[in-house]
């Protein structure tokens, strides 16, 4: 089968496409014909070697975790229902950029029809951490929400929960083209955050809304991330799930404690099997009812991993980074 292989730690040019054997099910497997992945960034990150200490996984191996496609085979003790239906399912952090990959049944969760594989492999990840993030901070009604990186994979979503949930949502994206996306998604306010002065912007925004902001979403994280601790009012709840500018939000642990703000990490949505497949279950019902749509910004064939790697690095792209190994 064709893979995509990370051959030793360093740029995205050690990616490179390989030729592995097919796997087969053992007991209490399934092989999975895959036919998109879902690709994060810390998937590059974990290419680089910058997270070596954090994950499990060393060169050479194939990365991804997320994918979605048709159960080909199931092995000794499953359930033969399995075999022939359409599913997402997380797992892990390596074997996913392949034609094919072994999980668990306990990992697997129907996709429902109507919904393409592409758009469920589009929320394996990022729907069920944005599902999760919205079950612990809990924005309400007339709630100001303000969203930063409103315009990535998870951005995206969030825009459209919080707005669902009946949020006030400011959204902090860069450039018109992204801006324009979050408006068309239900932000009700929209902030460039290429601009300088973004944060007297978002300020303005939330303040004509009624106050500071009840909740923050960082999905950026460094500086920015920093910055928008300043925007949540005391007794809010702050989000610092975020880290592509290369680190998550600085935030004081004593200042947030005499703010009585609830500060909350990417560690409080550390999910067990059980919880990711409930909730992305729960996602893709949503987008296969039409009230929840990921924005996928490009799609790469399996062979060009490193390009798709490059290009979530650039961060250029709106929404989501797919690998297909549909044959051309």
């Amino acid at each position: 089968m064709r893979v995509a292989l990370v051959k030793e730690s360093g740029g995205p040019e050690v990616l490179v496409p390989a030729e592995l054997p097919d796997p087969v099910a053992g007991p209490g497997e399934v092989v999975i014909d895959v036919s998109d992945v879902d690709t994060i960034f810390v998937e590059t990150q974990i290419r680089s070697g910058a997270f070596s200490d954090h994950f499990p996984v060393v060169p050479p191996y194939v990365p991804g975790g997320g994918i979605a496609g048709t159960v080909r085979a199931v092995g000794e003790g499953v359930d033969v229902g399995w075999a022939g239906r359409r599913v997402v399912a997380s797992i892990g952090f390596a074997g996913g950029y392949a034609e094919q990959a072994v999980t668990s049944p306990g990992h697997l969760v129907a996709v429902p029809d109507g919904l393409g594989l592409r758009e469920a492999a589009a929320l394996i990840h990022d729907g069920v951490t944005a599902a999760a993030l919205l079950e612990a901070i809990a924005p309400g009604p007339g709630e100001r929400v303000l969203i930063l990186g409103a315009s990535g994979g998870m951005g995206t979503l969030l825009v459209q929960l919080a707005h669902a949930a009946g949020a006030h949502v400011v959204a902090v994206a860069r450039g018109e083209r992204k801006t324009a996306l979050v408006r068309e998604l239900g932000a009700d306010d929209v902030v460039d955050g290429a601009d300088p002065e973004w944060p007297v912007h978002a300020r303005t925004a939330l303040e004509k809304a009624g106050g500071p902001a009840d909740v923050v979403l960082d999905g950026v994280g460094g500086s920015m991330g920093a910055a928008a601790f300043a925007l949540v009012a005391d007794g809010g709840r702050f989000s610092a799930h975020g880290a592509p500018s290369g680190g998550f939000a600085p935030i004081d642990a004593g200042e947030a404690a005499r703010r009585s703000v609830t500060l909350r990490t990417i560690a409080d949505v550390q999910l067990t099997d059980a919880e990711h497949v409930r909730l992305a279950g729960q996602a893709l019902a949503e987008a296969a009812a039409g009230r929840l749509r990921p924005v996928i910004g490009k799609v790469f064939p399996l062979e060009q991993a490193a390009q798709a790697h490059a290009a979530i690095e650039g961060r250029g792209l709106v929404g989501k980074v797919l690998l297909s190994t549909r044959q051309a």
